[in-house]
């Protein structure tokens, strides 16, 4: 044991709340005059993104949106604008349904109980516990990949997680674990601990207060647990992305509310040049010229997509929108003020 872990003793609680006390975050933005709808914000954000890329981001958000009745209010264009570039899209349109119950359900209040907090769009167990536990100190296991880490590594629990007898006695000794008292400072330090010390390489060891009786630790397997999710070969799938362009204008559409970048504006995607040439005419979009750019990777959990972007050059302008869909042509040199996905994006920056 370490001289700098050899001061913490007691039952699992007590020593990572007296590491808290020293070292625990206590001055992120969420968590000063914290609120349900702060934290709620905050860990949808935090869900695959890293604190440092969400704070801006969500003091933008609060800006925009700083109760749940200016979000539920707002236009899904204008949420999935204000989280262009965190990715995972989803997460943003089930905040905005899930704002609209909370106004037309709970008189923009949040639940009380963990079960209606978990009926919302878009909340799991672990971030409806989390909410509960941060922002009303109420008692609530949580368990999301930081603290995964601490636990798995801890009571050398092996397996990949997201295998439901692993996840089963993960959340076991998770529940087992959390105090009857400080619960809001127990969540925030088991979070801490997973991003700031038990890190998935090089691992702080002798700074944990966990150390001195850490399964993992002992075997010398830290980086083994949690276990690593299967490996499988991505397929590769191919996409022709039309940029038509006319002047300093180019045309985007918007695309289904769900499914791939659901909600999100992009250009017109075709399996041939030929065959968006002719997507483009039905649109009242003329064009003379194409010039195919270089072809990119965009990689998906379950895919990949090589993009190939083809300026498509428009002499004259369009004649009508597309009809079944929202569609608009927006200015290259002025800012696009609705959602984009990354490649979108991308392409937009190689024209300007």
């Amino acid at each position: 044991m370490s001289e700098q872990t050899s001061k913490y003793s007691g039952s699992f609680a007590q020593r990572v709340l007296t590491w808290f006390d020293e070292h625990g975050r206590k001055h992120l933005p969420w968590q000063q005059s914290v609120t349900p709808y702060k934290v709620w914000i905050s860990e949808i954000m935090l869900q695959q993104t890293q604190v440092a890329t969400v704070i801006p981001y969500f003091e933008r958000f609060m800006q925009s949106f700083p109760t749940v009745f200016e979000l539920a209010n707002a236009s899904q264009d204008d949420v999935l604008h204000h989280w262009t570039g965190l990715g995972y899209y989803a997460r943003a349109r089930n905040l905005h349904k899930a704002a609209k119950v909370l106004v037309d359900q709970y008189n923009g209040e949040f639940p009380n109980d963990i079960e209606n907090v978990i009926a919302l769009p878009g909340i799991g167990r672990s971030t409806a516990g989390a909410i509960l536990s941060l922002s009303r100190n109420q008692r609530h296991p949580i368990l999301d990949g930081n603290v995964k880490r601490v636990l798995a590594r801890y009571y050398a629990i092996a397996g990949w997680p997201g295998q439901k007898p692993v996840e089963n006695a993960l959340w076991e000794v998770a529940e087992a674990n959390t105090p009857e008292t400080r619960c809001a400072n127990y969540t925030q330090v088991m979070m801490d601990l997973g991003a700031m010390v038990c890190t998935r390489s090089k691992p702080k060891c002798d700074e944990c207060p966990l150390q001195a009786d850490c399964i993992a630790y002992a075997q010398g397997e830290q980086t083994s647990y949690p276990g690593k999710k299967p490996k499988k070969v991505l397929p590769v799938k191919e996409t022709f992305m039309m940029v038509a362009q006319f002047n300093q204008q180019v045309y985007l559409e918007q695309r289904p509310s769900s499914g791939l970048w659901g909600g999100l504006y992009g250009f017109l995607e075709t399996t041939t040049i030929e065959e968006g040439t002719k997507a483009l005419s039905l649109r009242g979009i003329e064009v003379v010229q194409t010039q195919p750019l270089e072809t990119f990777r965009h990689t998906f959990s379950h895919f990949h997509l090589d993009i190939t972007p083809v300026v498509a050059v428009v002499n004259s302008p369009p004649t009508k929108q597309g009809a079944e869909m929202s569609s608009k042509w927006f200015m290259l040199n002025e800012p696009i003020e609705v959602g984009l996905a990354a490649p979108t994006t991308k392409i937009i920056k190689q024209l300007v």
